[in-house]
C-alpha cells in the first residue's frame, strides 16, 4: 500500500502560502472595484472561480511583490502583509486587509516534511476565499476613485530590497474589524481580518 498524504516541505508551504497571496490580492481589487472589472478574467483555481488582472502594469507589479514575498516565506522572515485602500484625492485609509502569519522556524532546521495534505490546505484557502468575496455585502461602498498599497512587516534586521520602501502602519482611525478564517500549512498560518472605516451618519 503507498500513501497518499503528500508532506509538506518549507519551499512547498512558501510557494501555497504566496499563491493565496496572489489570489487574494486579485480577488479584493475586483470586488472593491480598484480596477475595472472588465481588466479581469475568470479563473479557475482551488475549485471555486477566480478573477486574475490582466492589467500589464498591475500584473507585473504584483508577480515581483509575491515573488519577493514567497523568499521572506521561506526565509520564515515576515510576520504580516497587509493590502490598504486609501482614497486617491484626499489619501485616506478606507480599508485595511491584514493577514498575520506565524511560522515555524524549526522548519529552517529539519527538512523533513511535515504531514497535511495537500487538499486539506487549498480546502481552508477556498473558505478564506470564499469570505473575501463575501465581505463585499457588509463593507461600506468605496464611492470615491482609490488607489492601494501593499505593506509587508518583516524581520527588524532585514535588509530591504531595492525599489521598497518604509512606510507607516496607515491605520484607520475609528474603525470597524471583522475577523476571517485562517488556513495553515503546518509550517505557515496565516489569520485574516478587514478593518473599515466606519460609516456613523452623525
Amino acid at each position: 500500500m503507498t500513501s497518499t498524504l503528500n508532506g509538506i516541505t518549507l519551499k512547498g508551504s512558501a510557494e501555497l502560502v504566496a499563491n493565496f497571496f496572489s489570489f487574494g490580492i486579485n480577488s479584493i481589487l475586483y470586488q472593491r472595484g480598484i480596477y475595472p472589472p472588465e481588466t479581469f478574467s475568470r479563473i479557475t483555481h482551488y475549485d471555486m472561480n477566480l478573477q486574475l488582472t490582466t492589467d500589464p502594469k498591475l500584473k507585473n507589479y504584483l508577480t515581483k511583490v509575491v515573488s519577493q514575498l514567497k523568499e521572506w516565506l521561506f526565509e520564515c522572515t515576515v510576520q504580516k502583509f497587509v493590502l490598504v485602500i486609501t482614497c486617491l484625492e484626499t489619501n485616506e485609509v478606507l480599508e485595511r486587509w491584514q493577514f498575520d502569519i506565524d511560522c515555524d522556524k524549526s522548519a529552517k532546521e529539519s527538512s523533513a516534511p511535515r504531514e497535511k495534505s495537500i487538499k486539506i490546505i487549498q480546502d481552508e484557502i477556498r473558505s478564506v476565499m470564499r469570505q473575501i468575496t463575501a465581505t463585499v455585502t457588509f463593507l461600506p461602498l468605496l464611492e470615491t476613485p482609490c488607489a492601494f498599497d501593499l505593506l509587508v512587516y518583516t524581520d527588524k534586521d532585514l535588509l530591504v530590497p531595492d525599489k521598497w520602501e518604509a512606510s507607516g502602519p496607515q491605520i484607520i482611525d475609528q474603525s470597524e474589524e471583522v475577523r476571517l478564517r485562517s488556513f495553515a500549512t503546518s509550517i505557515h498560518k496565516v489569520n485574516s481580518m478587514v478593518a473599515y472605516k466606519r460609516t456613523d451618519s452623525v
